[in-house]
């Protein structure tokens, strides 16, 4: 999901086509998730919603209206829980989770029905088409899941009923409430457009083909297909070219790779050292080599810096590839090696896919 802090798994978020223009509103809309009471004029909501107001210029009243009429999701404090530690990571079984034939065949039809649009977005942000495609077929299997969470009961849930045991709650209770304001602005223009309709994503309110949080719509997020307004959820290719942008803002450079396979020179590996910055890329190729990691063809030639990223496979040895730049803006989308690999991957073999291989829209990177 895009965060930014982006959310949903995004919302553990240190961090979730057919050929005509606009397909039509999903069922999940219709079937919007509601299962507790309205929170009502408390002092806690009315407190809120004044601190809102005044934050993001909108009228008191409104948004004392809209928080008051928000719902209670009673189970989505718990889903923002991390997972128990004894589960162990399994980037195999992640893995398998999506680089599989059904998400593959969506990707297709996806990239065939607007190759135009991921063209442009490629020229234009110098993003490669393959992973604009791997993060809608991660994010939302190419729009058929983009959630049937009311966003408004979501972010107010996790804003006024965060889980006090978790390890960041003051931390994320008030990335929660940011999100809720921004969230806020958004509901205010569409209202103003004369639409009612409910807005639904995911349980930590990321929203749209892409899964942007509200606050990466305020930054990100483009009206791409030129209708003069700005549509995550109807419009794929409004998807398109937010997602290039996002990649574009956080430091997207054309041409690098995401990551080089590394292997190692027992006698001289120092891992603890080239594991401590865990993601970030951190090392020279000469530091890379000379900590006993290997790298071979043009992983040498690399300019820039370099993490080692390692995932486990349950009981298995762990994997591990060379970390670029480039791997390090993937997981500015979702704090997660194991996201930015599965990601990586199923654009990958999307392209690899296709009809037209040796056609496709970018080369691969």
């Amino acid at each position: 999901m895009a965060t930014t802090a982006h959310a949903a798994h995004h919302a553990t978020s240190k961090h979730a086509g057919k050929a005509t223009p606009r397909p039509t509103q999903h069922k999940a809309v219709q079937k919007a998730k509601v299962n507790g009471p309205s929170y009502g004029l408390t002092p806690q909501v009315t407190g809120l919603a004044d601190e809102l107001a005044q934050q993001h210029a909108l009228p008191v009243a409104w948004v004392r209206q809209q928080l008051s009429e928000a719902r209670r999701l009673n189970g989505v404090p718990q889903l923002v829980l991390p997972p128990p530690v004894s589960v162990p990571k399994n980037w195999r079984a992640y893995r398998e989770r999506f680089i599989e034939p059904r998400r593959i065949d969506a990707g297709v039809q996806f990239w065939q029905t607007y190759r135009s649009a991921l063209t442009r977005a490629e020229q234009t942000y110098g993003v490669p088409a393959e992973m604009v495609v791997g993060i809608i077929g991660v994010e939302t299997f190419y729009g058929q899941n983009m959630g049937n969470y009311r966003v408004l009961d979501a972010l107010t849930t996790l804003t006024l009923d965060f889980p006090a045991a978790h390890p960041r709650a003051a931390e994320r209770q008030a990335f929660f409430k940011s999100e809720l304001g921004h969230f806020l602005v958004q509901l205010r223009q569409q209202s103003r457009n004369g639409n009612t309709a409910p807005i639904t994503g995911s349980f930590a309110g990321a929203m749209g083909w892409p899964q942007f949080m509200p606050s990466s719509i305020h930054k990100f997020a483009v009206d791409f297909d030129g209708d003069g307004t700005i549509d995550l959820r109807n419009s794929p290719i409004d998807a398109i070219g937010s997602v290039a942008n996002y990649f574009k803002a956080f430091g997207w450079q054309t041409g690098m790779p995401t990551h080089y396979p590394v292997r190692f020179d027992e006698t001289r590996l120092d891992k603890p050292t080239l594991l401590a910055p865990d993601i970030v890329p951190s090392f020279s190729v000469s530091s890379f080599l000379a900590k006993g990691a290997l790298l071979d063809g043009d992983a040498i030639q690399h300019a820039g810096p370099l993490a080692l990223v390692e995932v486990f496979n349950g009981d298995d040895a762990p994997s591990y590839v060379a970390g670029t730049e480039n791997f390090y803006v993937v997981t500015r989308y979702n704090w997660s090696s194991y996201y930015a690999l599965a990601v990586i991957e199923l654009g990958q073999a999307v392209k690899a896919a296709l009809p037209n291989a040796g056609n496709a829209t970018s080369a691969a990177r």
